[in-house]
């Protein structure tokens, strides 16, 4: 037989109002035995509160949600792994959606969140998008945004890696090394991070006063399969180049098997450098000289902030950028 409220009320000898504010979290002025006391028979009796009416109660449901653009990319595990590890702190539950960088699923993700009357979302948008939400016009849902930029209402902070800091310096990194015909495999210009690295990518040419070529920077995607395509492409192309600065850790790896692949030694012919530092890339062969992210924070700060809003702590927009680190191995190699 399930337990009620009412049950639980009468055998810890105390008022239904009571044991919804213990179960509520708004029993400040409840003394702490009785708060033990109801605790421990709610849980002898394995009394599960009812979600959605407590919901209706505190208006409240203890829920957020987190929207990524592709699982396969080993970034979004780690960052959803920050994200889980936060909320669970704060006994908050996670809903997560995956929208394979597809516009149209991720304004149904928007909605069925939305529907669910979740507290707050996490949002790392697609790289396509760069319009406005037709479900958030009229929606006053907190929003933390993550890696990714997108001009959005109700937007309570921003977090982000230096992404143009971090490309300049794996740039340079290749033009200290020595290697001259450096290509940039870059992400989707519609994505802001795309745009930052690349401006890192100009920046460490100019200050080596050397002039880059714009056939060297080459426009993709993110998702998996374009980077073994692209070099299998350009040598077939006969196009000449000895290093690679890839928009992310999967285009190198994928860069690098494709070299692999036609015989071109890794780094002595062609060094490598990615980007976001993936548990992939220090297991590699060659072990991958790349950008690394702190992938994991992210995840977690962007949690806190949304928890710090929702508790009205933070009120003003806040936008963190997080430093990134050069992690060298033996993709690249001094000449």
């Amino acid at each position: 037989m399930k337990v009620t409220i009412k049950d639980i009320a009468r055998i810890a000898e105390v008022s239904t109002a009571t044991v919804s504010k213990v179960i509520n979290h708004k029993d400040e002025h409840i003394s702490d035995p009785t708060r033990k006391k109801i605790l421990k028979i709610m849980k002898e009796y394995n009394y599960i509160p009812n979600t959605a009416a407590r919901s209706l109660v505190t208006k409240k449901t203890n829920t957020i949600g987190l929207i990524i653009p592709d699982i396969r990319n080993p970034f979004f595990p780690e960052l959803a792994r920050g994200v889980e590890d936060r909320a669970n702190e704060s006994e908050y539950n996670v809903i997560f959606c995956n929208t394979d960088d597809d516009e149209e699923k991720e304004e149904k993700c928007v909605s069925m969140l939305i529907e669910k009357m979740v507290d707050g979302i996490i949002f790392t948008a697609s790289s396509k998008r760069t319009g406005e939400f037709r479900r958030f016009k009229n929606n006053k849902i907190p929003i933390i945004l993550v890696d990714r930029d997108l001009d959005l209402k109700h937007i309570k902070g921003r977090i982000k890696a230096d992404n143009r800091n971090g490309a300049y310096e794996g740039v340079k990194h290749l033009i200290t090394c020595g290697y001259k015909d450096i290509l940039f495999l870059s992400g989707p210009y519609t994505s802001y991070t795309s745009m930052e690295r690349l401006k890192g990518y100009k920046k460490a040419f100019k200050e080596y006063s050397i002039k880059y070529k714009e056939e060297n920077i080459i426009e993709g995607t993110y998702q998996s399969g374009w980077g073994y395509e692209i070099i299998k492409k350009l040598l077939r192309q006969k196009r000449k180049f000895d290093a690679l600065f890839c928009g992310n850790d999967l285009i190198a790896i994928e860069a690098i098997k494709a070299l692999q692949e036609d015989g071109i030694k890794v780094p002595h012919e062609v060094g490598v450098v990615g980007f976001d530092d993936i548990y992939m890339s220090r297991f590699i062969d060659p072990t991958l000289t790349t950008i690394k992210q702190p992938i994991y924070e992210m995840g977690y700060k962007a949690v806190q902030m949304l928890i710090e809003t929702l508790q009205g702590k933070v009120n003003s927009y806040q936008n963190i950028l997080l430093d990134t680190q050069l992690m060298i191995r033996n993709s690249t190699l001094k000449k």
